[in-house]
């Protein structure tokens, strides 16, 4: 498969960040996989090691664990956008993390083991994960930090200032919990936008 025959909107997502050469596209879209997937198909079971990194190309997911008997959700990946379960891909460990679709979804993967020995052939490749991984790590520091010094009333706007297409797709208790309160807190927060 060449990379001139279609538009790959993975390659438009890094390409801002990376340039890649033809040989470096037509490698990685060798090792892909391109998958047509349901609502609720989980990408990463709780207690099993994230294999792969996933590129969300429509559709939507959600990385959540379970804490006291309820879902904790930590993180969303929208259309265009990265996933995996950061700690457990890195160290090849199990995390407690699960991923899964919230809509039906389009979904590229890219396995570890392939993807550590494309690093070592292909220096642009390398520096593609490197960008991956540097945004994963921000993400997930800004995620800390409004968890730790924002109030459940910032944290929401936060969201609809920054992804309030969230608010249509997602189910309140998911969002609820992702904002690390009751869905009860997030009606009447509601309530007085």
């Amino acid at each position: 498969m060449t990379i001139t025959s279609n538009k790959i909107s993975f390659f438009d997502s890094i390409s801002p960040f990376v340039k890649l050469s033809s040989e470096s596209k037509n490698t990685l879209l060798s090792l892909m996989l391109k998958q047509e997937l349901q609502k609720g198909h989980v990408l990463v079971p709780t207690g099993n090691i994230c294999t792969h990194v996933y590129y969300i190309e429509k559709g939507l997911a959600r990385t959540f664990y379970i804490k006291d008997s309820k879902e904790i959700t930590e993180k969303f990946a929208l259309e265009n956008s990265f996933t995996c379960s950061i700690n457990s891909y890195v160290t090849q460990k199990a995390d407690g993390k699960q991923i899964e679709l919230l809509e039906p979804s389009t979904v590229w993967s890219l396995p570890y083991k392939k993807l550590e020995e494309l690093y070592d052939k292909y220096h642009d490749i390398e520096r593609m994960g490197r960008h991956l991984i540097t945004v994963e790590l921000t993400q997930v520091h800004k995620r800390l930090s409004s968890l730790q010094f924002m109030s459940a009333q910032e944290r929401y706007n936060d969201l609809i200032t920054y992804s309030p297409e969230l608010l249509q797709r997602v189910p309140l208790g998911i969002i609820s919990s992702y904002l690390g309160i009751t869905q009860e807190t997030l009606s009447r927060i509601r309530t007085k936008i």
